[in-house]
This record gives C-alpha cells, structure tokens and sequence, in this order.
C-alpha cells in the first residue's frame, strides 16, 4: 500500500508540476496580450437624445490590428452642427450603437497591417465617409476608410478640410462649367462652406456674389469677406432692389446659386440667376421651403439641384482617385495660403461638453476637440 501510495504522489507531483508550468505560461500569455491591448478614451452613446443626456467619456479596447486595418491615433476633431442632428437621431446617418460622435478629424497612423500599402506609420489620415466616430483617442480601422493628407499643412486645417471645403469644391465643379469671369451668388456666405466657396472660387478666376443676413455686425462681417477675395457682399434684402441691376452691369448673371438657408430670400436669389443657370441646395438653415417663382423655371429654365457630400462620398467610394484629386487640391490652396479655414477655438478633449453647448448654440466659431 505505501508503494502505491507513493507512485500516486509522485504522479500527482508530476501532474503539478506540468499544470504549474502550463499555467505559468497561460499568465504569461495573459499578460502578454494585455501589454498588446491598446485602449482609447471615446465619447459614446448608445441611444439617441441631446448630447447632455446621451453622450459619456468611456474607456473602450480597440479591436485587433487585422492585416488590411490600421491604427490611428486621433489628433484633433471638430464639432460640426451635423454631429449634434447624428446624436439626435435627425441625421440621415444613423451609426449602429454603441456609437462614437464625431465624423470630422485627422489622426496620426500608429501601426499598419500586413497588406497595407496606401500608408506607412507616422502619415496624417482623414476618414473617408461620415459615422467614423473621430471623438476618441485611437481607433482601428479599414485602410480604405481613411485617405492621407499631407503634414506640411496646420493641424487644424487638416481636421477640417474633409467636409465644408469638399462641399464647396465640388458644388463649383460638378453643376456648371465655370470659366475665368463667370460669376457664383450664394447666400449664407459667412458660414465656413460659404468662405470656401470664396476662396477656392478666387483662385479659380469666379467672382462672387455674396449674401449675407442684416445683422449688427454687418459692415464688419462684409469687410471679412471682401479680404477672403468675396467681389461683392449684399444683405438679402439688396436682392429685392435694383442695387443688383447695377452690379449686372459690371459682372455677367450668374449660371450658378448656392443655397444653404431656403425661405423666401432664397427665391430673390433663384431670380437672380441667368438663362439655363442652376441652384444648388446644400441646407436649409431657416428651416423653411425654398419659394420657386413659376417665371424663371419657363422663361430662363433654371434647373434645381440639391447637394450631400457624404452621399457623393459614398458614391465614389469605389473611385478613390477623384476624392484624392480633390483632397490634393485643397492641401495645395491650404499650403499656398489661398484657402484659409475659418476661425477655430481649440478645446481639449476633456471639456468637449463646452464645445458641443457652443455648437449647439449656433455660435459662429468652429470648435474643436484636441486629443
């Protein structure tokens, strides 16, 4: 009995031995793999509502780098009003929960997979299409969601050229054929789509016919737009007056509007337009219809047009090369100095409560999240 007694325990000694080394590499392995595991601080929400009620600073691990996704670590993402609609529920983007905010931003890549090509640790990459969720720290994505942009411009020009700059370069490409000398009205020309237009229309020889509302401040915000390179600014109520025959004498009608406000100015600037001209809408800030005066749809047959640069960038998306083309664009007026981005108020992270309430708010000043 005591032989047997002893073989047991020296099995049972063996046995231990063999769990104790097989367990000593499962921790290792355990630890191992939480020295590998990369976690990011995100602003999630996992229902729709105001941000004050639905958006919480988390702690989230980030999914395993597979061999065509790559790491990103966010830099900067601004706040736009589309942002505050997409948390809301009111945005036709409706990311699945739990859902990231943010749709706007750059990020330094960190690490890239195996059969990356397109880019290499260290490059600056913008996301391709909204609901990327840029509030965050770092991210794991698929390479084809993001597009590189070169270092050499600012930060913040880079976090915010991939939607109002984009949504302005292709309205004055796509819908009419404009030559050095022809002339763009718009209304809502102070928002940072309408300084685009501006800008990226100046440097292709366009005049520009700005609108602005009446406003107490108005002979400050004309004198802005006039030094970005605007040919004329009016109040909305000039558009019913003969002060725009007068400009008619000095620049051709228009063949192409802008229009992000609808309500009833916006027909004075449809009236506007010349024969064969188009109007393309782009929002509806007053939140009212766009009027149609039968008039210019017989006798000058202006076509209507409306305008989303996420849809046109998810109809490109298996054409990569023409949204490279005009990212490549922008960076180059951007780093000649001939496009520059509005005003921003640079917040840190932490307080993005501040940035969303100001947002909100319709405040003027684009803010954006520093990570």
């Amino acid at each position: 009995m005591r032989a047997i007694w002893r073989v047991r325990q020296t099995w049972a000694s063996v046995w231990y031995r063999a769990w104790e080394r097989s367990e000593h590499r499962r921790t290792a392995r355990c630890a191992e793999s939480a020295r590998n595991l990369h976690i990011c601080s995100a602003l999630v929400y996992r229902e729709n509502g105001a941000h004050t009620d639905v958006l919480r600073l988390e702690r989230l691990a980030l999914a395993p780098l597979d061999k065509h996704c790559v790491r990103l670590k966010i830099l900067a993402a601004p706040v736009n009003p589309a942002d505050i609609n997409m948390l809301e529920g009111t945005y036709p983007v409706r990311p699945p929960f739990p859902a990231v905010g943010g749709n706007e931003g750059v990020g330094e890549v960190m690490e890239v997979g195996s059969d990356v090509t397109s880019l290499s640790p260290g490059d600056w990459a913008i996301p391709v299409g909204a609901g990327f969720g840029t509030w965050r720290t770092e991210a794991v994505c698929d390479a084809n969601d993001i597009i590189k942009v070169p270092k050499d411009i600012s930060l913040l020009g880079a976090a915010t050229i991939g939607v109002n700059p984009c949504t302005a370069y292709r309205m004055l490409h796509d819908f009419q054929p404009l030559r050095p000398g022809d002339t763009v009205i718009q209304n809502g020309a102070n928002s940072a789509v309408g300084q685009a237009v501006i800008q990226i229309a100046a440097a292709l020889g366009v005049k520009t016919i700005c609108v602005i509302r009446d406003r107490p401040n108005q002979q400050e915000v004309m004198e802005e737009l006039l030094s970005m390179g605007a040919d004329y600014v009016v109040t909305e109520e000039t558009l019913k007056g003969s002060e725009m025959d007068k400009i008619f004498q000095e620049v051709p009608r228009p063949k192409l509007g802008l229009n992000c406000v609808g309500g009833p100015y916006s027909g004075y600037l449809l009236s506007q337009l010349d024969h064969e001209g188009t109007l393309v809408t782009y929002g509806g800030m007053s939140k009212k219809p766009l009027p149609v005066p039968a008039k210019v749809l017989i006798f000058k047959n202006i076509t209507l047009r409306g305008f989303w640069m996420t849809m046109w960038k998810r109809d490109h998306r298996k054409d990569p090369a023409k949204l490279q083309a005009m990212v490549a664009s922008l960076c180059d007026l951007l780093q000649s100095g001939r496009l520059s981005l509005p005003r921003c108020v640079q917040v840190p992270f932490g307080d993005y409560a501040h940035a969303l309430d100001m947002t909100e708010c319709a405040h003027q000043q684009k803010h954006v999240l520093l990570m």
